[in-house]
């Protein structure tokens, strides 16, 4: 018996995927540059989606979690979506207009140059778990907004959000404009060997560098969305209560499992121990015991005793664990952690080693700044820094001295969520962007056009060379 339209892309053979990628590029051949208002239509629809079924996305999302706080995915997933929809809306006329550029001493006989921002065609993206809506349709909002279409393959971990993309998007997208797909187990693979004209890939470094190897036999330009150990950065200056305030909630959001999170804080060595007081009365707080509905579960059991296994290392090693919440330290059923601070972690261990993806930030002091950015500057670049001053000239320092992916003063993760800003990473974590006019120029071709005059000035240098062409060179080299 043939496989359903939903059982083909939710358990995809590869002859599936190039199928899908041929009808989506043989409707690109048929409408290679759609026109304004048949880009608006695709950007409305997606946002009209989103808005009609958020309920049902909210709860999806929550199963694939075992618990995800609905208001955290509306905040995190739902509104930049609606919201970045709106922003492009407002842009889009005047990113799509031909640009203009000056022409050398050719223009004066007439000849003109302009750059076209034309569709590449067809645009694969691979999903992570952590952020599975955003991540997908954030991205489809510039794809579109360039004029392209997509296939978007989600993480093995968002099974539920899948199907339901998988069942309910065809109302709202022809196959050969947009099509999602499961993973099940070797998609992922056969996925990043398609020869997409432009490739996507969120999730770690690891997954990364493979995706990169298999688009680089096909020549697939990417745009890689990884991770690594954002620092927060606490100057002396700067208010302690407001700091904590700011880096434990962007820490605790999504119970740390985002990318851009606070992966550790740098303290005035005076003010560590204000810094766990403080914590503890926020914490406690916003999340009065660990089964508070606003506090998210821990994606799978594999990363729920990775991260227990990294804490029992770092106490075993002489760090200091200590617990936010009263009660027990973790749920194994709800595969919920309490969040934790930890001081004195051994710089080997696996807390300062790997992203931590969690609710567990360690703390590290220091008594010159210079300390912190040679220690930052020692490892992989991250995606982002947060440096915490009202000192104008010491946060300029640190971004002049520390390279990262992207910056937010005196807050964490917020410079992620402004739509005319580009976002992407920097050597290890990462490379390209996406998220506003930079978006829009990803998924294009930014391409050039030179119109030459009625009459061409390079006639007076048509061979044979002589005199005229000597006089006429020895002007333009002059």
């Amino acid at each position: 018996m043939p496989l359903t339209h939903t059982e083909a892309m939710t358990r995809p053979a590869p002859e599936t995927l190039a199928r899908v990628l041929a009808l989506q590029r043989q409707a690109y051949a048929a409408h290679p540059v759609p026109t304004y208002a048949q880009r608006r239509a695709d950007l409305l629809t997606l946002q009209r989606f989103v808005r009609e079924h958020k309920d049902a996305l909210c709860a999806a999302i929550s199963a694939d979690y075992g618990h995800r706080s609905r208001h955290e995915t509306l905040l995190a997933e739902v509104f930049p979506v609606v919201d970045g929809v709106d922003h492009v809306l407002g842009e889009l006329r005047g990113w799509m207009k031909p640009q203009r550029r000056s022409v050398d001493w050719r223009n004066f006989f007439g000849a003109r140059n302009r750059v076209l921002a034309q569709p590449l065609g067809v645009v694969g993206v691979i999903v992570p778990w952590n952020f599975p809506l955003n991540l997908s349709l954030i991205p489809l909002t510039y794809i579109f907004a360039a004029g392209n279409r997509a296939m978007v393959k989600m993480s093995e971990n968002s099974r539920h959000l899948a199907a339901y993309l998988i069942a309910h998007m065809p109302a709202y997208f022809p196959p050969e404009k947009l099509q999602f797909f499961d993973e099940t187990g070797g998609v992922g693979v056969a996925f990043s060997q398609l020869k997409f004209d432009h490739l996507l890939f969120t999730g770690s470094g690891q997954t990364g560098r493979a995706v990169m190897a298999a688009a680089a036999r096909n020549l697939c330009p990417v745009t890689l969305e990884l991770g690594g150990k954002a620092p927060a950065i606490v100057c002396d200056s700067f208010p302690l209560q407001t700091a904590v305030e700011r880096i434990m909630f962007v820490k605790l959001l999504n119970a740390g499992q985002i990318c851009t999170t606070v992966d550790h804080a740098w303290l005035p060595t005076a003010k560590v121990a204000e810094f766990v007081t403080l914590a503890r009365a926020i914490v406690a707080q916003r999340y009065p015991t660990l089964d508070s509905s606003d506090y998210t579960s821990i994606i799978d059991q594999r990363s729920f005793d990775r991260l227990l296994a990294a804490l029992a290392q770092a106490r075993a090693r002489g760090a200091e664990v200590i617990p936010l919440l009263n009660g027990p330290a973790f749920d194994a059923a709800s595969r919920k952690i309490a969040p934790h601070l930890v001081l004195n972690a051994p710089t080997d261990c696996d807390l300062m080693q790997r992203e931590i993806f969690g609710p567990i930030l360690p703390l590290r002091s220091y008594t010159d700044l210079a300390e912190v950015v040679a220690a930052v500057n020692a490892g992989p670049r991250p995606l982002a820094i947060y440096p915490f001053s009202h000192d104008a000239a010491q946060v300029q320092h640190l971004i002049d001295h520390v390279m990262s992916g992207g910056v937010s003063v005196n807050d964490a993760l917020f410079h992620v969520g402004q739509h005319d800003l580009p976002f992407g990473g920097v050597g290890d974590s990462g490379m390209g962007h996406y998220h506003g006019h930079e978006g829009f120029e990803t998924f294009s071709k930014m391409r050039p056009v030179f119109y030459q005059a009625r009459w061409s000035s390079l006639k007076l240098m048509w061979p044979p060379y002589g005199k005229l062409a000597d006089r006429v060179l020895s002007f333009l080299i002059r």
